[in-house]
């Protein structure tokens, strides 16, 4: 099926339903509303609503990580792929009524958030003035002391180390200096002169670089730092009250969650209302709809309200939106399409084109039967115990698939976590067990592993032009699909038998039969790949050009199917690996010992890495190899109308509820 069919829907009903169908069209997620551009209808200003709404929506959002950060929930590996909380459509009515006293409790929340962070800032200054406090502890008199009825003080630093002695002989005679404290930066003074040279010393220490200590208020450092802890103490027991107060409000964590939802659906409603056209008793909807929702829509909402609809195929002008739907077997690579582009307008679907081989590549990148049996288990447990989401269960599905192929090809190349089977029995029971394989051991015959990834390749690349052929042959060109298409096959054919005899022996007729179908395929290309020039130059300097590219791209594809060879001889090389590292130790205990945990974690870490590459490469192979001959994307995918929403769902309804 691929690509669904669409239909432009037009909706006319009674303004009092507006706000009811926009719900139920919410709730069934199959009608992406186009913006209303008729000038005799009028729009409505929703901006200032679904301003509050975000504002509102903002507040819960930051009071719900505000409690994960401080009481974050337990989550098991069941909660985390348990999925979104289903509630009937009655208790979401229940619950939206609570939103005032949740939204409450958010402000709260957020308060107490704001005095942990003010209390923290004012600790962290007052540790501050403590640990510029501390140089001046030495001292009994409060650091703003001006001095008595004969005497004037100077309290403060100078940005260099000197004693007391040295300072003494720079001031006027009646000056007594202390040295409080000091280092090779800095040295803290206490300076008492007699009135009548207080001007003069005060003169002499500011060409020395003197600076005063400035404090309001008169304790001395020792009471100034007692009274900062005091503080501080206060302030921290000021914060223990806050948390403990966001403690108790966590009990609303699951009802800031729904509101969360509950506001973004509300704000997407009012969205949605923006899009439509309203006269004084009605309004009009428009947008699109897949054909096949199209007539269910329609009696159900005809059923329930004065309201009237219309389908219509688009125009070749439209910008149709793009949804797709495939097999079992394709459906659960769609993400892939969707990573690269979804289709254009001239495009089919090219998921179930690739599907197979899409399968096929990464078993044989990954290649070890152990590993995919672990994929398999471990997905068809996810998919079986946890309610997942739908992309969710699509990706897990798809590598369940990708595991079994991983087994196919692990059977056939004989490779069971490595050779752990060969080494156990020879360590331990001192037997050998022969080669595993189905087939071969691409470790030692990696040429036949070579010529299958090239033989595989070419029917990968052969699938992408056929897929170009078809589309041009429907669209009525039939001749430019032949011209396009046979040549690259008669080329390729031609060469494959020549390339293989540089590896493996082939027999004479097929070298010559390649030899024949290549000149054939080289003489059809350039007569013919000029074919929309003009000019016979042009004609020919076009073939000829058509002819390198031919050469130069399509061999370069080939080559990278090389890439099938590299990652299947790395997985079950580093496998071997592992399990030589387990059986160093000549004690068959330690020897045990040591298999298990190098068994466990080395495969574990093996499996990790080789995932990953098997993933990423044979995305690749389908980008570059496969889509380059047939797709070129560019669509915009399907945006209904939908319950879009990030905690919970509604329960599965029928039509008619």
């Amino acid at each position: 099926m691929a690509k669904l069919r669409m239909k432009k829907i037009e909706l006319i009903a009674m303004l009092t339903d507006s706000k009811k169908i926009i719900e139920l069209l919410q709730r069934r997620g199959v009608v992406e509303i186009s913006k209303n551009d008729d000038e005799e209808l009028e729009n409505t200003n929703v901006t200032a609503v679904v301003g509050e709404f975000d504002k509102f929506r903002s507040t819960a959002v930051q009071a719900l990580e505000i409690i994960d950060s401080y009481f974050p929930e337990k989550v098991g590996l069941a909660d985390m792929f348990s999925g979104k909380t289903e509630v009937e459509k009655h208790e979401f009515g229940r619950e939206a009524m609570q939103m005032e006293k949740v939204m409450s409790a958010a402000n709260e929340i957020i308060k107490n958030q704001r005095i942990i962070t003010e209390s923290n800032a004012s600790i962290s200054q007052l540790e501050i003035k403590c640990d510029m406090l501390e140089r001046w502890t030495p001292l009994d008199v409060p650091l703003n002391f001006k001095g008595t009825a004969s005497t004037s003080a100077y309290i403060g630093t100078l940005p260099y180390q000197i004693t007391s002695e040295e300072l003494e002989e720079q001031l006027p005679d009646n000056c007594s200096v202390e040295v409080v404290s000091g280092s090779k930066e800095q040295t803290n003074l206490f300076i008492l002169c007699s009135k009548d040279t207080y001007e003069e010393a005060g003169d002499k220490l500011r060409k020395l670089a003197f600076a005063t200590v400035s404090e309001p208020e008169s304790k001395t450092p020792n009471d100034l730092i007692a009274s900062y802890k005091e503080e501080a103490e206060k302030l921290e027991k000021k914060i223990e009250d806050a948390k403990s107060s966001i403690e108790k409000l966590a009990e609303n964590r699951k009802q800031l969650r729904f509101v969360i939802d509950y506001l973004q659906m509300r704000k997407e409603k009012y969205d949605a209302l923006s899009g439509l056209g309203f006269t004084e008793s009605t309004f009009v909807l428009t947008g699109y709809i897949p054909e096949k929702y199209a007539e269910s829509l329609k009696k159900e909402i005809e059923a329930k309200y004065t309201a009237a609809i219309t389908f219509t195929d688009p125009t070749d002008e439209d910008d149709v939106p793009v949804l797709l739907e495939n097999s079992k077997f394709s459906a659960p690579v769609e993400g892939i399409t969707k990573m690269y582009a979804m289709p254009g307008k001239g495009d089919v679907d090219p998921t179930p084109v690739m599907s197979f081989f899409y399968y096929l590549f990464f078993g044989m990148m990954l290649s070890d039967a152990g590993y995919g049996i672990l994929m398999i288990i471990g997905t068809t447990i996810a998919l079986k115990k946890f309610k997942l989401e739908t992309s969710m269960k699509k990706t897990l599905t798809m590598f369940r698939n990708c595991g079994i192929s991983t087994v196919f090809w692990g059977a056939l190349f004989g490779s069971w976590f490595g050779d752990i089977a060969q080494v156990v029995a020879r360590n331990f029971f001192d037997k050998e067990i022969g080669s595993l394989a189905l087939w071969f051991e691409p470790l030692t015959d990696p040429v036949k592993l070579l010529l299958v990834s090239f033989g595989l390749g070419i029917l990968h690349l052969f699938l992408g032009v056929a897929v170009a052929f078809k589309m041009t042959w429907d669209s009525g060109k039939k001749l430019d699909a032949i011209f396009d298409a046979l040549p690259i096959y008669l080329i390729v054919l031609g060469v494959a038998p020549l390339g293989a005899g540089m590896f493996i022996s082939v027999p004479e007729v097929l070298k010559t039969t390649g030899i024949y179908m290549l000149l054939a395929g080289v003489i059809i290309l350039v007569l013919t790949a000029g074919r929309t020039s003009k000019s016979i130059f042009g004609k020919f300097f076009g073939g000829l050009y058509a002819l390198y590219n031919t050469a130069t791209g399509y061999f370069g594809d080939i080559l990278s199917y090389s890439r099938l060879l590299a990652l299947g001889l790395a997985t079950g090389s580093i496998a071997s690996v592992i399990n030589l590292i387990g059986t160093m130790p000549e004690n068959k205990v330690f020897k045990l010992i040591l298999l298990i945990i190098v068994f466990v974690v080395g495969h574990i870490a093996n499996l990790a890495i080789n995932l990953l590459g098997a993933y990423v490469h044979t995305d690749r192979l389908q980008f570059v190899e496969l889509f380059s001959k047939f797709y070129t994307g560019g669509g915009r995918e399907f945006a209904p109308l939908t319950v879009n929403t990030k905690y919970i769902k509604f329960k599965e309804e029928n039509s008619n509820d």
